[in-house]
């Protein structure tokens, strides 16, 4: 399908504990370094409305929360924080990198939830008018050392965070028929390696997606 914008759109994914937010970090500091300019963002938040609805959905005190319901909060998230945020820019010719997007909510919601792939995909699909990603970084690395890293680093866990193990082995094996349906736009990064190998390997896949 041909490209609505005249910008290159970037997600990057993965399940708890890969070391995005730290790899994300140290992309930015090679981007910089490089001249490249971006615009940086998240889900689900990004915009004032999306961060109201991230903090509902991750308050880890809504334990009563319905899978079906969480699934459409994301997606109205999604759309808002698409139209506010991502589009203007890309259609500006930016280059937009999201911290997570609507690969988060199939391999989540679709696939650990059990709500469907499918019907978490026809949600998403009205909420985002199609919009997908150019390219996704999928950092990649097991459940259980995700895990262990969240334990060790000690940082405050939100309501996924406190899922039991088998919803986040859920969730890898999700990501992965995910890759599988979508494999030309996915990137598989090795997110055992040290936070500036990683950053490295997405800038050179970021360098050759906005100037070939």
């Amino acid at each position: 399908m041909k490209k609505k914008y005249s910008g290159f759109f970037i997600s990057i994914e993965g399940g708890d504990g890969v070391g995005k937010t730290t790899a994300i970090k140290t992309l930015e500091e090679k981007l910089n370094k490089n001249n490249i300019k971006y615009y940086l963002t998240r889900e689900p938040g990004g915009s004032k409305i999306s961060e109201s609805i991230r903090n509902i959905i991750l308050d880890k005190n809504n334990t009563e929360e319905d899978s079906k319901t969480e699934a459409l909060l994301y997606a109205a998230s999604r759309r808002q924080h698409l139209v506010e945020i991502v589009l203007p820019r890309l259609e500006k010719g930016e280059l937009v990198i999201t911290d997570r997007y609507i690969d988060s909510s199939l391999a989540y919601q679709g696939y650990a939830r059990g709500i469907g792939i499918k019907k978490v995909l026809l949600i998403n699909t009205f909420a985002i008018d199609s919009y997908f990603p150019d390219l996704t970084f999928f950092l990649d690395l097991s459940p259980e050392e995700g895990l262990k890293r969240i334990s060790q680093n000690k940082r405050e866990e939100d309501r996924l965070d406190k899922e039991k193990d088998s919803f986040h082995q859920k969730v890898y094996e999700g990501y992965k028929k995910v890759i599988k349906k979508y494999k030309k736009r996915f990137v598989i990064v090795d997110a055992s390696k040290s936070p500036d190998e990683i950053a490295e390997f997405m800038l050179d896949k970021i360098k050759k997606l906005i100037l070939k």
